[in-house]
């Protein structure tokens, strides 16, 4: 799958928020701000169609058009609202998203095969790349240590387990 039809998963829908078909969102984008830049989410398979979000104490509430009351927003508990990757604004050099990452495959410095990135966390410290090692323990490298190329990532030997 090309990187621009990859789909981004930007919120997914907690629960429903009283009875008139608002739902708590758990949102991954990077601001509610650059959550409401977008309309129209897939939500596995099902269009929704974004009518207003506001932010409250602790999770945003949205209204979709195509959620009516609170037993189908009920049933939504859970479903990831995502978008087209391209539908996502375009990067400055040296930027990346999380989701570009996942999957490269991690290498030394003399291209020696290391392992793929399964995930990137962030516990509070700073971005952390989570790296899947074929026959050996899984592992974890701050992105601070590692060089992002387009297609590879590369890990130096003082950060190997």
């Amino acid at each position: 799958m090309a990187a621009t039809d990859k789909r981004i998963t930007l919120a997914a829908i907690a629960g429903a928020h009283g009875i008139g078909g608002e739902v708590r969102l758990k949102l991954f984008a990077e601001s509610l701000e650059s959550f409401k830049q977008h309309k129209v989410f897939d939500a596995s398979g099902q269009a929704l169609t974004l009518k207003s979000v506001r932010q409250t104490g602790k999770m945003p509430i949205a209204r979709f058009a195509e959620i009516a009351d609170r037993n189908t927003a009920e049933a939504l508990r859970g479903t990831e609202l995502t978008i087209a990757r391209s539908a996502l604004p375009p990067l400055e050099a040296g930027e990346y998203y999380y989701a570009d990452l996942v999957g490269l495959p991690c290498v030394t410095e003399d291209g020696q095969q290391v392992g793929e990135v399964i995930a990137v966390e962030n516990f509070g410290a700073g971005d952390i790349l989570d790296v899947r090692r074929k026959g050996a323990v899984d592992f974890m490298v701050p992105v601070a240590a590692v060089i992002i190329e387009t297609e590879k990532i590369i890990v130096s030997e003082d950060h190997l387990p």
